[in-house]
C-alpha cells in the first residue's frame, strides 16, 4: 500500500486539538515554524535561534556568517545593545533568559581575532547611493546595500567613522580598537568614504554625484538646553560635549565637585566618565529611580562605582559653589510636582544631560519633506521621506533613540531603497505567529543557570577607562548558547520519533528533521505532546 506523507507546504490550522483516533481521526500533526520570541525583540532583525543553533554546534563562523546576515557589528551590538532579545527569552520562566549579548560579543570578537570576512555575493546593480552620516544607521544601510551590489558613499561631517558610538559610548563600554575594526571590515567590502565634509544641500549632491537614491542619518547632536537663574555661577556645559571633549584628549577642568542634571543613560556615562576623571559626581534628576528613562544597571553601576545620585530633586537657581534644589513628588500619572521645600547642594560645575536633538535646518528647503514638532523627519513605512528618492532613519526620525534601533533603521532602508532603485517594491514576508512559554513542553531537565560575564572591581575600574565587562570564554559561550531551547522550531530532539505509537514518524537524516506517515498516523497527539519546542501542531484531517 502506498503511504501518504505530510505535505510541508500546506498550511496549518492552529485550532486547539482535540482527541481522535484510527478511523475516528479528526485530527493530523504537522511540522512547522513559529516566531521565537527573541528573535521577534530584536530591533535589529536578526535571527537570534538560528546562529545560535549553530554557535552551540561549535559551528562559529557559520553562526558569525548568518548573524551578519542581519547586523553588521555584533562585536559592538554584544557590548552596547540592551538586549529586549534577552527580556523576551522564554527560558526567564525556567531560571534566567540566555545571555545572547554574550554569545554575540564572543562571535564578534572571534571574527576579529580570526580576520573572518563576510560572505556575499551580488553582481553589480549600477546603481549608486549616497548615506549622509556615519553613525551606526549610515554604516547599517551601507553595509546592507553594499551586500546588494550598489554602489555606497558614506559622507561623513566629522573626522571618522562610527558617530555617537564613537563619541557618546565611554570607552569602558566599547573600546574603540573593537569599534574601529568592525567598521573598517565594512569599509573593505567597497564602499567609499568622504569625511569632514559636512553636506549643506542634499539635493545638488545627489545630482552632482550621480546617486540614484539619498539615505540620510545625521544623528542627534544637539543637546537640549534649560534656562537655570545664576549668579557668578560655575561652569555649565552638556553632557555630548564633556563626552567628545574627553574622548579627544581635551577633557576639560571642572573643579571638584561635579553635577550631572538628567536620569538618563547619558547622564550615567557622563558621571562613570566624571568619575574616571578624578571627579566627585553627583547625579540630580526630578523624578525617581523607577521613573528614570536610564536602564536600571546603568544606574547599578553608577552607583556601585561611587556616584552619588539624588533623586526627585530639581534645579532652581546655581553659584559658582552651589546648586540650590526644589524637592519633588512623583504624582500619579508619573509627573514631578514641586513641594516648596528647597535644599543646597555643593557643586563647582554642572553638566546637562536632556536629551538631543537633530539639526535638520539644511532639510528645510527639500520639497515634499516634513517634520514633526520635535523637528524630526517624517518618514513612511518605507523609511522614504515625502522627497522622491529620499530615505531617512536613526536618531533623526521618530523612534526609540538607540544603535540597535538605528542599525535595524539601515537594514531596513536598505531594503526598501533597493527595492526602490530596481522598480521591484521590497515586500515583508509575513511574520509567523510568536511562541510563548506557555505553548512549550519541555519534558528534559532543563536547569542551567545563565553563565555570567566577569567584571572588573569597581575600585579598578574607576582608575581608567578599562572595559568593565569580559567576554565569555569558547566553553562558556557554547555553553550559554546550549541554554536556548529553540522556542517554535524543531531541533530534533526525536521526542516525536520516540514517542509515536505507531512508527509514523520518519527521521530523514540530521539536519532534515522528520516526516509523517500519515497512512499510520492515528492522530493521537502524543508527538504533538512530547515535542518541547511547540514545533508540531495538529490540525484538523
Amino acid at each position: 500500500m502506498a503511504h501518504t506523507f505530510q505535505d510541508l507546504t500546506r498550511p496549518s490550522d492552529l485550532s486547539a486539538h482535540s482527541e481522535g483516533t484510527g478511523a475516528l481521526r479528526t485530527q493530523i500533526p504537522v511540522y512547522m515554524d513559529l516566531l521565537p520570541p527573541c528573535n521577534n525583540a530584536c530591533p535589529a532583525g536578526e535571527n537570534i535561534q538560528a546562529w545560535l543553533s549553530l554557535a552551540q554546534a561549535g559551528q562559529y563562523e557559520a553562526a558569525w556568517q548568518k548573524l551578519v546576515e542581519e547586523n553588521p557589528l555584533p562585536a559592538v551590538h554584544g557590548r552596547v545593545c540592551y538586549h529586549p532579545c534577552e527580556d523576551g527569552c522564554n527560558r526567564a520562566f525556567i531560571d534566567t533568559p540566555v545571555s545572547i549579548h554574550a554569545v554575540e560579543r564572543f562571535l564578534g570578537d572571534k571574527a576579529l581575532e580570526e580576520g573572518w570576512a563576510v560572505r556575499f555575493e551580488a553582481p553589480a546593480s549600477g546603481k549608486k547611493v549616497l548615506v549622509i552620516g556615519g553613525g551606526p544607521s549610515g554604516i547599517s544601510a551601507a553595509y546592507h546595500l553594499r551586500r546588494m551590489g550598489h554602489e555606497v558613499e558614506i559622507r561623513e561631517a566629522g573626522p571618522l567613522l562610527g558617530g555617537m558610538m564613537h563619541f557618546g559610548i565611554p570607552p569602558y563600554r566599547l573600546p574603540r580598537n573593537v569599534l574601529d575594526a568592525e567598521i573598517q571590515r565594512i569599509v573593505d567590502m567597497g564602499v567609499s568614504v568622504r569625511l569632514h565634509h559636512k553636506v549643506s544641500d542634499v539635493m545638488a549632491e545627489k545630482t552632482a554625484g550621480g546617486f540614484d537614491a539619498v539615505f540620510v542619518a545625521i544623528g542627534a547632536h544637539i543637546s537640549k538646553k534649560i534656562d537655570i537663574p545664576s549668579r557668578d555661577a560655575g561652569q555649565i556645559l552638556d553632557a555630548l560635549t564633556f563626552l567628545k571633549d574627553t574622548e579627544t584628549g581635551k577633557a576639560p577642568k571642572l573643579g571638584r565637585r561635579v553635577a550631572i542634571y538628567g536620569g538618563g543613560n547619558t547622564a550615567m556615562d557622563a558621571a562613570r566618565v566624571a568619575k574616571r576623571l578624578g571627579y566627585e559626581p553627583l547625579i540630580i534628576y526630578r523624578r525617581d529611580r523607577e521613573h528614570m528613562p536610564a536602564h536600571a544597571f546603568e544606574a547599578d553601576e553608577a552607583l556601585a562605582e561611587g556616584v552619588k545620585i539624588n533623586w526627585l530633586r530639581s534645579i532652581k537657581e546655581m553659584t559658582e559653589t552651589a546648586i540650590t534644589v526644589e524637592i519633588m513628588r512623583v504624582d500619579e500619572n508619573g509627573r514631578p510636582q514641586g513641594t516648596g521645600e528647597f535644599e543646597t547642594l555643593e557643586a563647582d560645575a554642572l553638566i546637562l544631560a536632556l536629551g538631543q536633538e537633530t539639526d535638520t535646518a539644511f532639510l528645510q528647503n527639500i520639497p515634499g519633506l516634513e517634520f514633526d514638532q520635535e523637528g524630526r523627519v517624517k518618514v513612511g513605512p518605507d523609511m522614504m521621506t515625502g522627497a522622491e528618492g529620499v530615505f531617512a532613519g536613526g536618531d533623526m526620525v521618530p523612534s526609540e533613540r538607540t544603535v540597535t534601533v538605528a542599525v535595524g533603521h539601515g537594514k531596513k532602508a536598505a531594503r526598501f531603497i533597493d527595492g526602490y532603485l530596481r522598480g521591484r517594491p521590497y515586500q515583508k514576508a509575513d511574520k509567523h505567529p510568536v511562541v510563548g512559554f506557555e505553548r512549550l513542553h519541555i519534558w528534559y531537565e532543563t536547569h542551567a543557570p545563565q553563565q555570567l560575564q566577569p567584571q572588573a572591581a569597581e575600585s579598578e575600574r574607576v582608575q581608567d577607562f578599562r572595559e568593565v565587562l569580559s567576554g565569555l570564554t569558547e566553553k562558556e559561550a557554547r555553553y550559554e548558547a546550549q541554554r536556548c531551547l529553540s522556542c517554535g522550531n524543531c531541533f530534533e530532539c526525536d521526542g516525536c520519533y520516540g514517542a509515536c505509537p505507531e512508527d509514523a514518524v520518519i527521521k530523514l537524516g540530521k539536519g532534515n528533521r522528520y516526516q509523517f506517515d500519515y497512512d499510520r498516523c492515528t492522530g493521537c497527539a502524543v508527538c504533538y505532546e512530547q515535542c518541547p519546542c511547540h514545533a508540531i501542531e495538529m490540525v484538523k484531517d
